[in-house]
């Protein structure tokens, strides 16, 4: 299953790590130098969250920031009433 955000599209992305000796020219050197360029992977924080989506509850795969932005709407577990969850 592909790591992919439901609500924003969100992915797994490439990029490259780039590793580097020497000291800076700024710090009194002679500059940094490239030893070596690897390929990498940036991955959402991709979380299994029960959510109304369209007027009905479904486990969707959203990311972090989704959820944190208010982006859904989570909804409670099972049995649980709004009433019964809010602390007193």
């Amino acid at each position: 299953m592909s790591r992919v955000c439901q609500f924003c599209g969100r992915r797994t992305e490439v990029g490259n790590q780039i590793a580097r000796r020497g000291l800076a020219k700024k710090k009194g050197g002679i500059g940094l130098k490239t030893t070596g360029i690897t390929k990498r992977q940036f991955k959402p924080n991709i979380q299994w969250v029960r959510a109304a989506v369209g007027g009905h509850i479904a486990r969707v795969r959203v990311c972090a920031r989704c959820i944190k932005s208010g982006r859904i709407s989570k909804t409670l577990p099972r049995g649980k009433t709004a009433a019964t969850a809010a602390p007193a």
